[in-house]
């Protein structure tokens, strides 16, 4: 009878244990609904250590962005029971805070348990495209896709890994597999029009651009697309309706300055380009270009002192090649009357680059006009049709000519040449 009575008592203190506990997730649970967490936490400081604690606790976190407690609270709920949602849940903590390497191996394991959860396999493949694991990305997307031939997603992550291994016909394929799937798949679009642009399609280029401009006009890099793909065809007039449009969208952006500067320059509205090249050093003085382009407006405003000055700027600022800014350098000096300053300019600029061939033309050609001695014009003749004969067939004619003329100067005064 008495050990009746106890196990009596021992059911009835688990039954109102459990109660208690339900009814304290119930307020617990409440207090969340209506952003109450710290009270919720404080609730759940006093509650028992158990799986359903943690999780709530790390739920909590997860949902305010303190995501590295988070983990530590679902790690602390799965050491007290295994759980498949929890661990999806651990996942995308991992994947939040960018340790995309624990991400992967938790959704590997879960893989592992489960292969047809297209979510989890889809979320694995993208962190594999992150990793720079091409291979395994492209496997798993051929997978989903195997599984799921409606979601375009599929084969647009599969053209990005094939882009990571710089395999151009693959990628390009992939772009058009999620494009067939789905016409209106926006990335898909933007890539193949981008891919184009790069093979110099001028058809394809276009045809993507306007399928992706009618459904998104104001997608910005579609437009960007369209102002370089209209200004390489020399389409100024459309590519200064494009930029009027980028500039209602991204105000004051280099780009599009940029861009409204070179495209005046072209139409020869020089006024109109230096306006807006000075706009844009304006917004980045660090762009040593923009004051190479300063220097070819001023020059065809025949500023040549300005255009000098900001050829030097450039020559100052920039850290790359800067063979053009000198060869900027030398032509102003011509005009300014400086010859030998002219001369050492456009030396510099050969150094600079040796594939500069009207650097070297203009250094010949200036020490011809200058110097009454010829040798040395000779032999820099010499070295620019050795080196350029077929990139210009006006200087290559010019440049023999002198070379025979020279020639025939120093025979007659029976001198040698060499």
């Amino acid at each position: 009878m008495k050990k009746v009575f106890f196990l009596l008592v021992i059911t009835v203190s688990f039954s109102l244990t459990a109660q208690n506990s339900e009814e304290t997730y119930k307020e617990i649970d409440s207090l969340i609904l209506v952003g109450r967490y710290q009270k919720a936490l404080s609730q759940l400081d006093k509650v028992e250590d158990s799986f359903d604690k943690f999780k709530t606790i790390a739920s909590i976190y997860y949902q305010v962005d303190k995501t590295k407690q988070s983990v530590v609270y679902y790690e602390k709920a799965l050491k007290e029971k295994e759980d498949y949602k929890t661990q999806i849940q651990l996942g995308k903590a991992y994947q939040k805070l960018r340790n995309h390497k624990k991400a992967i191996e938790i959704y590997e394991q879960l893989l592992e348990k489960d292969p047809y959860n297209l979510l989890i396999k889809y979320q694995v493949g993208k962190l594999y495209l992150t990793q720079r694991k091409a291979n395994k990305a492209i496997k798993t997307f051929e997978e989903l896709i195997a599984v799921d031939k409606t979601n375009p997603n599929y084969a647009y992550q599969k053209g990005v890994a094939y882009a990571m291994k710089k395999k151009r016909d693959d990628m390009i394929n992939s772009f058009l597999e999620a494009y067939k799937t789905d016409s209106t798949h926006i990335k898909s679009l933007y890539q193949l029009a981008n891919s184009y642009y790069k093979l110099q399609d001028t058809d394809s280029t276009y045809l993507f651009l306007k399928k992706g401009l009618d459904l998104e006009p104001n997608h910005i890099n579609m437009n960007r697309l369209m102002v370089n793909h209209t200004y390489r065809e020399k389409q100024y007039d459309v590519t200064l309706q494009v930029l009027e449009k980028l500039d209602s969208l991204t105000p004051n952006e280099l780009f599009v300055t940029n861009m409204f500067g070179r495209t005046y320059y072209n139409k020869e509205e020089h006024e109109k380009a230096k306006e807006y090249f000075e706009k844009s050093k304006d917004i980045d003085r660090t762009d040593f270009k923009i004051f190479t382009y300063l220097g070819h407006t001023e020059m065809k405003l025949k500023n040549y002192q300005k255009a000098k000055f900001n050829y030097m700027m450039a020559t100052y600022i920039g850290v790359t090649k800067r063979d053009e800014e000198y060869y900027g350098i030398g032509h102003a000096n011509l005009k300014l009357k400086k010859p030998l300053e002219a001369m050492n300019m456009f030396d510099k600029a050969y150094k600079e680059n040796r594939g500069n061939h009207l650097a070297l033309y203009q250094l010949a050609k200036t020490t011809d006009d200058y110097y009454k001695e010829k040798k040395k014009a000779y032999k820099l003749y010499d070295q620019y049709v050795l080196q350029f004969e077929n990139m210009d067939k006006d200087f290559t004619a010019y440049a023999k000519r002198r070379m025979q003329e020279i020639k025939k100067e120093y025979f007659l005064k029976g001198e040698k040449l060499e």
